[in-house]
């Protein structure tokens, strides 16, 4: 199968990832190329060279050490750009020949021009209802033979008022890269990601301070005034962060640690940190917010509605007792990728098997 897929623009598709958008694109482009098929990837011009990377943005003014690219000021001329970055390509992408298009964008020109290409389309719901994309949906749901997936339950139900029959898949990861630990050193508990106001960093360190364990945080700074005013003064001897690590020491970072805590502070639509903990058996203590709830079962995690701390400290207690064992078979009945490939695969083929059905009379 030929298939075009089209990338967020906010940044290159490349390691270290930013996100978890990022790491999807990567992973998805990765497998259905492994699984034989013609995949050209739309994405700026600093993806990762070994991807099939067709460039449709400039990454000149891309700022490796903010992330971004474009300082305050600049931000008309961003939104400006990445408009007509999509609205080139739309306008080109039926020339192709692609069986199907694989929109990862988030941006509202792939969805508004899906009425005038004749390639179908599928695109992906990474995020709760943004107000761009949901208006587009909601002018050209009734003209588009767009078909719509969720990364998640919870996140499908976000976007009911828009879309009332949306396909969920589940995101997931690719277990050959998490070594399950089948004990840990109870020596300290682990938060890991992107170190920003939406992930909670500062819960975490106080309610494992109150749980009466060492915890270590792994993970980039994000928001620079956030982890300078709530979460460096609050490291210390029981609470040390470590920057960017590689895989394989994330792994055992991971592996070792007796409970992860995850502190999602939005309506988070997937998270891959938690499929990541399940896979090396790390139980899971957290808020109960966004997919969390649909992920953790009651033999894998604890979680809290509230942003209590104390309610996050006692999480942390009882997932400490909770069997590694269920967390790594959770993440392998639900959270792989080769699973999750094959639910788009099975999507894709049907969409252009009924595209040469022959129309009822």
């Amino acid at each position: 199968m030929k298939i075009g897929i089209i990338a967020h623009l906010k940044h290159p598709i490349r390691k270290p990832f930013m996100g978890g958008l990022e790491a999807f694109t990567y992973d998805i482009t990765c497998l259905l190329m492994r699984r034989g098929h013609d995949v050209t990837l739309f994405a700026s011009e600093h993806s990762d060279p070994s991807l099939p990377v067709h460039s449709i943005m400039s990454d000149m003014d891309y700022d490796r050490e903010t992330f971004s690219r474009f300082r305050a000021h600049e931000l008309s001329e961003d939104f400006i750009s990445t408009h007509h970055a999509y609205l080139e390509l739309m306008q080109d992408i039926d020339n192709h020949g692609f069986d199907i298009i694989f929109n990862n964008s988030l941006n509202y020109v792939p969805i508004t021009m899906s009425t005038i290409i004749d390639t179908p389309m599928v695109t992906v719901l990474h995020t709760p209802p943004i107000f761009e994309m949901k208006r587009a949906i909601g002018k050209i749901k009734r003209q588009s033979k767009m078909t719509y997936v969720s990364v998640s339950q919870s996140n499908a139900q976000s976007w009911q008022p828009y879309l009332s029959n949306c396909q969920v898949i589940n995101n997931g990861i690719d277990l050959k890269k998490w070594t399950f630990t089948p004990t840990n050193s109870r020596e300290y508990v682990i938060w890991f990601g992107r170190i920003h106001p939406d992930k909670g960093t500062h819960y975490a360190i106080e309610a494992a301070r109150l749980a009466g364990k060492h915890i270590k945080i792994a993970g980039s700074i994000a928001d620079r005034h956030y982890f300078d005013t709530l979460v460096a003064p609050l490291l210390g001897h029981d609470a040390e962060w470590i920057d960017l690590c590689t895989h394989d020491q994330l792994n055992t970072l991971i592996g070792q640690a007796e409970v992860s805590i995850i502190t999602p502070c939005w309506d988070e639509p997937f998270g891959l940190v938690v499929a990541e903990s399940l896979a090396c058996g790390t139980p899971v203590a957290g808020f109960a917010r966004g997919a969390l709830p649909h992920i953790v079962n009651e033999q894998t995690g604890a979680l809290t509605s509230s942003c209590n701390t104390q309610q996050l400290a006692e999480c942390i207690l009882k997932a400490s007792t909770l069997s590694r064992m269920e967390c790594r078979a959770r993440a392998e009945k639900a959270l792989g990728m080769e699973k999750m490939v094959s639910a788009y695969e099975k999507l894709f083929h049907d969409i252009v098997d009924a595209k040469y059905l022959p129309h009822a009379i």
